[in-house]
């Protein structure tokens, strides 16, 4: 590929062959190809088996599991038919969604979905990859409808988004763009699997480790501790001590972005841990309402009561915590820290959250529910050597996410430099 700083309608990123081709034009949807329709407005009769049935939720999840009778279908489908070639692009909620009709059976959509009907100006993979780029994500979202919830763009609006398509009639260049962003694709989609399959066999792991309901012991020991006895069981009061967290008020008096400021740890910051780990928040406080919350520790263990309530996290930073927050202490006699770790996280214990908290408006978990857990306790020998397989583990999880994670951050770089995106556009 080549690069070309040229303030023109042209991409920086250029396979060579292309480089003299010239710049791209700008079309509006409606005007390259020969029809975009909406699907049906009303939410028909669905059937156990016959014509599928596709809303937002199947195309991004990819799930074929509503289905519709024939009559529906064929009513649904009157005036236009989507077809192989065909492009599928959500309207609603994460607008700008897309995919390319590959299969060839009868089908039918709902009203929050579009059809952008094939043509020999575009090559349909290229279209679906332009879709994803920044440049049409922004004139999306720009014209969609402010006010609505979930976000909505409505048809007009949709037809007239605008598309960059390469000179070439014989649409060369657009079929080399969509091969090299599909290859892409088919390389994450392949490493993302990888993770999947990981996350499974972890849990799976992680079942077999630690006793299930009505067990004494797990499916699985380690031989040197065949002869250790059952597991006991008990009372996570008796075991671990809870702090509540704590926020001086109004909050917003507080924050700061002076160095003096201290860490303000908050469940948001978890989108950010590896492993459980948090290692950075995005919000810091003053050192006088510091005074009013209370401070944990780098290493300590900090359990959520709210929104993500029951996920436990370990602190690779020291800061304050505000009440949506529980920090556990006073446990080193009785358990392992990565073994604590990883059996607060487990589906033995998010289920016990789960049944005592059922009933509750607001999904969050007190104190008493929290203590009235039950933990099963071994020796800290036996802790030690589950904790290290799981931290093994884990930490080849935390490469595999790392590697997609890159993966994609490469494909957002591609799609970056193989459109056009002048920097003067207004979008």
């Amino acid at each position: 590929m080549s690069n070309n700083n040229e303030n023109k309608l042209v991409p920086k990123l250029r396979f060579p062959e292309f480089k003299n081709n010239g710049e791209w034009q700008e079309s509006l949807l409606n005007e390259v190809s020969p029809a975009i329709f909406d699907g049906t407005h009303q939410t028909p009769t669905y059937t156990d088996n016959g014509i599928p049935f596709f809303s937002v939720e199947n195309i991004i999840s990819g799930n074929k599991n509503k289905f519709i009778s024939r009559e529906d279908y064929l009513l649904a489908t009157s005036k236009n038919k989507p077809e192989k070639g065909d492009i599928i692009i959500t309207r609603i909620g994460n607008i700008g969604t897309s995919k390319v009709i590959d299969w060839v059976y009868e089908f039918s959509i709902y009203v929050t979905l579009a059809i952008v009907k094939q043509s020999p100006i575009f090559d349909s993979h290229y279209l679906h990859s332009y879709f994803q780029s920044s440049r049409y994500q922004k004139e999306i979202q720009s014209k969609s409808l402010l006010n609505a919830v979930p976000c909505k763009i409505n048809m007009d609006e949709l037809r007239r988004t605008k598309i960059l398509l390469p000179p070439d009639k014989e649409k060369k260049e657009q079929q080399k763009i969509a091969s090299c962003l599909s290859a892409l694709d088919k390389v994450i989609t392949a490493e993302s699997q990888k993770l999947d399959i990981l996350q499974v066999h972890k849990k799976g792991l992680l079942q077999n480790l630690l006793p299930q309901e009505g067990e004494t012991v797990p499916k699985f020991r380690f031989k040197e501790f065949h002869n250790s006895g059952e597991w006991v069981f008990d009372a996570f009061s008796e075991y671990i001590t809870l702090y509540r967290g704590s926020s001086p008020r109004p909050i917003q008096n507080f924050f700061t972005t002076d160095e003096l400021g201290v860490n303000w740890i908050k469940i948001g910051d978890t989108k950010n841990a590896d492993n459980f780990i948090i290692k950075q928040v995005e919000e810091r406080i003053t050192p006088e309402g510091a005074e009013k919350s209370r401070k944990v520790n780098v290493g300590e263990l900090i359990l959520a009561n709210s929104m993500s309530f029951g996920k436990t996290y370990q602190l690779a930073i020291e800061g304050y915590i505000y009440d949506g927050w529980f920090v556990l202490r006073e446990y080193e006699r009785h358990f392992d820290k990565q073994f604590l770790l990883q059996l607060l996280n487990s589906d033995y214990m998010q289920n016990q959250y789960k049944k005592l908290s059922a009933g509750g408006i607001v999904q969050n978990i007190s104190s008493d529910i929290v203590y009235n857990t039950i933990l099963p306790h071994i020796s800290i020998k036996e802790q030690q050597k589950i904790a290290s397989v799981l931290s093994s583990l884990d930490e080849i999880i935390s490469a595999q996410t790392q590697k997609v994670e890159s993966l994609k951050l490469h494909k957002k770089g591609l799609l970056q430099g193989l459109f056009p995106n002048l920097n003067n556009d207004n979008l």
